[in-house]
């Protein structure tokens, strides 16, 4: 639909685009970014004809956007500057109206009935029809950026060229925003050509994405080729780490801070954090850990400080099982935010936990556990799925800086413990009478301080692993010895 081929061009004598060559194909929405003074907004202007081109060409369906008159070049697109100024003191629905120009006929060009349709129409689908009748000059600039937004819109364009849309805009209304163009490109094949200065809302919205770097042509593709972090860093001149969003297949970028050096010693997280009462367990630390987790709460990666495990009965039953964790947690002064939150019916008294270290890596490990809802894992279908608390809940906590992977690992091989233990305890799936591996409801934590040297591995036979692995299987076992016990006393 649009087609940039080997453009060059800048201010005056200045050449600050050079041999820019790409197509932007109709119904989507293409995002430009690259970091300040590379040329985004000079390609822009060129591409809406307000620049001209010192070189190549910019062709509109084939033709020259430089043959269009300037009303017909209007119909097919319209323009969203990042900064507008306005002269005369309209008000929101004369500045919307004036997008309408381009369709009107006659020489007093009056507005129809359809020029009305179309204006209530945009000012409602971006939210300014509320005011429409109040002063374009006394609203804020938010408000103002989604009038102007309007305005463009009323054109009917084809395409639409946007500088930075969501300047000025809060969250929710650069959602809204990018919501309805995206809306737009697929329902009504809109063309979008926006930059972008928000790397990851570009990567969210944009189908694909080029990259200016130093007035050229860095790269082209999809958001996850375009936004490669040894890309990012290259262009940027700064470090980041990509992640994937945690809700749809798109990456996102993370600023990483320079480290500021501190002198205060972080204690090691070992048995002086932890509290047991009839109620809870409870360990408090003094710096957010990175967490990997099957809690209530907390649950998936992230960075939590409190870490409870509750005792709950064990006719416990609940709709909501997850609300009334965050109540409870709220109840007794937890932020549920910053808390993994687990529940268990075994008694608190019989809590096991160790302190290990080995090779300047030491881990700390509490594990609750019972064998009321013991299940071999080989023959799950046997058994009716029911919402019940949990029996063997895993704490595992790590002194050190663990890598993604190495999270994972001790996962596997804290199970694999936990396994080892159920099998020298006896303890038996009561439906199949075979060796059980687990209970319906075990939940399991994988702590880390992420300071001091990298740890790269988790798995069995590695320092860490070894650790994670005795302690997971002493701990359990131990904590089924207390349970059996005090079930059957003698």
């Amino acid at each position: 639909m649009i087609d940039v081929l080997h453009v060059s061009g800048g201010y005056s004598n200045e050449a600050i685009l050079k041999d820019v060559s790409f197509r932007v194909n109709k119904g989507e929405f293409f995002g430009i970014i690259g970091p300040n003074g590379s040329g985004k907004t000079t390609l822009l202007k060129m591409m809406s004809g307000i620049l001209p081109i010192k070189s190549g060409e910019i062709t509109l369906n084939g033709e020259s956007v430089s043959s269009y008159s300037v009303k017909d070049f209007a119909k097919w697109m319209a323009v969203l500057p990042q900064h507008t100024s306005q002269t005369f003191s309209y008000t929101v629905k004369e500045t919307v109206s004036l997008g309408r120009y381009v369709h009107q006929k006659g020489l007093f060009q009056s507005s129809s009935e359809e020029d009305e349709r179309v204006v209530q129409e945009v000012m409602k689908q971006t939210g300014v029809d509320h005011y429409q009748d109040d002063l374009l000059d006394r609203l804020s600039g938010g408000e103002r950026q989604r009038v102007y937004l309007a305005q463009a819109l009323a054109q009917n364009p084809q395409i639409l060229l946007l500088d930075e849309p969501t300047n000025h805009l809060d969250l929710a209304f650069q959602k809204e925003l990018l919501d309805l163009l995206k809306k737009w490109t697929n329902e009504k094949q809109l063309t979008v050509v926006s930059i972008f200065h928000d790397l990851n809302l570009a990567s969210l919205y944009c189908d694909r994405l080029l990259m200016l770097h130093q007035g050229g042509i860095k790269t082209c593709d999809q958001p996850d080729e375009v936004l490669k972090a040894e890309k990012v860093q290259e262009v940027y001149e700064t470090r980041i780490e990509k992640y994937p969003h945690p809700k749809i297949p798109k990456p996102q970028i993370m600023l990483v801070p320079e480290k500021q050096d501190s002198k205060k010693e972080v204690p090691l997280i070992k048995e002086d954090f932890l509290r047991v009462s009839k109620e809870m367990i409870h360990l408090q630390s003094p710096i957010p850990l990175k967490t990997l987790s099957s809690g209530v709460t907390g649950s998936g990666m992230g960075w939590h400080r409190s870490f409870v495990n509750r005792h709950v009965g064990k006719d416990y039953n609940c709709d909501d099982h997850k609300q009334d964790m965050i109540d409870y947690l709220t109840d007794h002064g937890f932020e549920p935010n910053e808390t993994v939150g687990m529940m268990t019916a075994v008694d608190l008294k019989d809590v096991s936990y160790q302190f290990l270290e080995m090779d300047g890596c030491s881990i700390f490990v509490v594990v609750t556990a019972g064998t009321g809802n013991a299940v071999d894992v080989a023959f799950g279908e046997k058994h009716g799925f029911t919402q019940s608390p949990g029996t063997i809940n895993t704490w595992v906590f790590v002194n050190g800086k663990l890598t993604d992977e190495a999270f994972i690992q001790c996962i596997m091989t804290a199970t694999e413990a936990k396994v080892k233990a159920l099998r020298e305890e006896s303890i038996l799936d009561q439906i199949t009478e075979t060796y059980a591996t687990g209970t319906s409801t075990d939940s399991m934590l994988i702590a880390a301080t992420q300071k001091g040297p990298e740890i790269s591995f988790g798995g069995s036979i590695t320092p860490l692993g070894s650790l994670v692995g005795k302690g997971v299987f002493a701990c359990t076992k131990q904590a089924l010895q207390h349970y059996v016990a005090r079930k059957n006393p003698k």
